[in-house]
């Protein structure tokens, strides 16, 4: 497995590397009669419950919603002309160094056929030119070499006048020695970084607002551990693909088919209200009754768990440091996104997917009708085209005030929007992604817990391997089951990831005090 997913133009530090390697003197089965209970269906508790399953533990994914997929769930909605579409929380790029996530969904389809590449990767702006992210080699340390040759927004000569502490921070991932810069904001970071306004705009605004937080709100050792796991430390290159259908067909479906077809029992509209300790195991509450299990994974949503466990007084009682970790847990500001069925096409230049930066609330535009099948077909017959808008930290007070502000924002940026009519639109506004703010490092909850049984998983749940979004979730839902695994005897289930050291991390660093710049005549 480790040789196909290998670069071949990386060099050996900055290649794929097996994080968990399975002992092949234990057995790959369970035994008889282990009973998992895994709280949540997103891309977190559905990647616990596919590992234990397909081991022969008799698995009961319990999810509150009517549908499976957490924020990358997927649902129908009708237009007016009566046809339907499946709408989604907004655009998620998978991108190629997700490992675990993609080794999740080779469970139903080996070669990841219905992912399709996304050509380009444009960050858009009305006070510069258009950067593009698309083409760069897919290994470091060329990558970063050839954007700083290409690059109209950050050049060797801005490098070389960086703060060069912050520079070598910024090039020296450790999960150790980054976490140091957790007292400090990704925005003061960047100020420290020294690098010119067009820079700090166009490659790492949009880059930091990717993660549901302004720069205010985000930790500098976060930015670093991310811009490193997306970047300098990507085997695979920045390039991402995207499902050329509906989440609900390409994804949510297949694994529901899966899993049963391994036995688990799949409960949607059971949202677990207590949880509480009971002999040697849980005893969980539903709307529809309870049931004990010995072994428990909690992959909800930040705030959904805290209110779990703030329902649960005897579950707080027995793990009081679970208790506090989740107690403390913050979450993002809301994200909005619109999706529109316009009466008309968008310009032929517009990319698929473009990442916007400088404007107060939209912050990515995507052409659906250019990307996936239905809305394709929805397109080709109306003429028209589906557009989806998404805020990723919104300020705006409402859903109605952010369609309205993006829409507006779009109509300054691609000016052919401006009069474009609005045959549909589905919007959601809603604040559920977690936050990772100054001073947070450390004070997140791991997978294991001192509730003996519970484990976590999601992407606010501390790895000791880096990762992010979606990637996060599926490492935290693997590394839940391998401990459910661990417990019973059984081998862990392998896990590859990125190389976790920067490219730099370990170099002898000494600041040395710069001349200051002559002034120019």
């Amino acid at each position: 497995m480790i040789d196909e997913l290998r670069s071949r133009a990386a060099p050996l530090r900055m290649r794929p590397r097996r994080l968990v390697i399975p002992d092949p003197t234990l057995p790959r089965a369970v035994p008889a009669g282990t009973r998992v209970a895994v709280v949540g269906a997103g891309v977190a508790g559905t990647s616990a419950a596919v590992v234990l399953a397909e081991r022969g533990a008799e698995v009961t994914l319990l999810e509150a919603a009517d549908t499976l997929g957490g924020r990358l769930g997927a649902w129908p909605d009708s237009l007016p002309d009566g046809s339907e579409q499946v709408v989604e929380h907004g655009f998620h790029a998978f991108f190629r160094h997700y490992y675990t996530w993609r080794a999740v969904l080779r469970r139903i389809d080996p070669a990841l056929s219905f992912l399709t590449p996304v050509g380009g990767y444009p960050v858009i702006s009305r006070s510069w030119p258009d950067e593009d992210l698309s083409g760069l080699p897919a290994a470091p340390p060329l990558n970063l070499l050839a954007l700083l040759t290409r690059s109209p927004s950050l050049g060797v000569r801005d490098m070389a006048a960086a703060d060069p502490e912050a520079g070598m921070a910024l090039l020296s991932y450790d999960r150790v020695g980054t976490a140091n810069l957790d007292h400090e904001s990704a925005a003061a970071f960047l100020g420290r970084l020294a690098m010119p306004e067009r820079a700090r705009q166009m490659l790492f605004e949009a880059f930091a607002r990717s993660f549901f937080c302004d720069q205010d709100g985000l930790s500098a050792a976060e930015l670093v551990a991310m811009f490193h796991f997306y970047f300098l430390g990507n085997p695979e290159g920045i390039g991402f693909d995207a499902p050329a259908t509906d989440h609900l067909t390409a994804i949510w479906a297949p694994l529901r088919r899966h899993l049963e077809g391994h036995g688990a029992v799949v409960r949607t509209g059971a949202a677990v209200r207590r949880l509480a300790p009971d002999g040697p195991g849980w005893r969980l509450d539903t709307d529809s009754g309870t049931d004990t299990f010995r072994h428990v994974v909690l992959a909800l949503d930040p705030g959904a768990l805290r209110q779990l466990l703030a329902d649960s007084p005897d579950a707080a009682g027995a793990a009081p440091r679970l208790a506090a970790q989740v107690g403390a847990l913050r979450t993002a500001p809301p994200f909005a996104v619109a999706r529109l069925w316009l009466d008309r096409d968008v310009a032929a230049e517009r990319a698929v997917f473009s990442a916007v930066s400088g404007e107060p609330t939209l912050d990515s535009v995507t052409v659906y009708s250019r990307l996936e099948e239905p809305s394709a077909q929805w397109a080709a017959r109306t003429g028209g085209a589906v557009v989806e808008l998404h805020s990723y930290a919104c300020s705006a007070p409402d859903v109605a005030t952010a369609t309205a502000r993006m829409r507006d924002e779009l109509g300054q940026l691609w000016p052919e929007t401006r009069d474009v009519g609005v045959v549909h639109r589905h919007e959601q506004f809603e604040a559920t992604a977690p936050a990772f703010p100054p001073g947070s490092a450390g004070t997140r909850p791991g997978v294991r817990t001192d509730a003996r049984g519970v484990r976590l998983a999601g992407d606010f749940v501390e790895s000791p391997f880096v990762a992010g979004l979606m990637e996060r979730a599926a490492l935290t839902g693997v590394l839940a089951a391998n401990d459910v695994l661990a417990e019973v005897g059984a081998a862990a289930e392998e896990i590859v990831g990125v190389p976790q050291r920067g490219l730099t991390a370990g170099v002898p660093f000494r600041a040395r005090r710069r001349a200051p710049r002559p002034a120019r005549g």
